[in-house]
């Protein structure tokens, strides 16, 4: 099965990931930022397709994506559909 979004999402991977963000820069860059346990509590967790994930927030039932970089894992940017 082609990905059409593969070389794209793997450069933005390799992107932030050569130089991950501080919380509190991401902050200042996107805004609200999670760690795991918090996106789990506000979120659930439909798919991954790095560094993309597909969720559901709890609150209200609002499907979007958030970014994440792996080491420190932090999400942030969330975009509703």
């Amino acid at each position: 099965m082609s990905d059409p979004t593969e070389s794209i999402r793997r450069q933005e991977v390799a992107e932030i990931n050569a130089n991950p963000g501080s919380r509190e820069a991401l902050e200042a860059e996107h805004g609200q930022v999670w760690d795991t346990d918090q996106m789990r509590a506000d979120f659930d967790a439909l798919g991954f397709m790095a560094p993309y994930i597909i969720v559901s927030r709890k609150c209200d039932g609002a499907k979007g994506s958030l970014k994440f970089q792996h080491s420190t894992r932090l999400y942030y940017s969330f975009q509703a559909d």
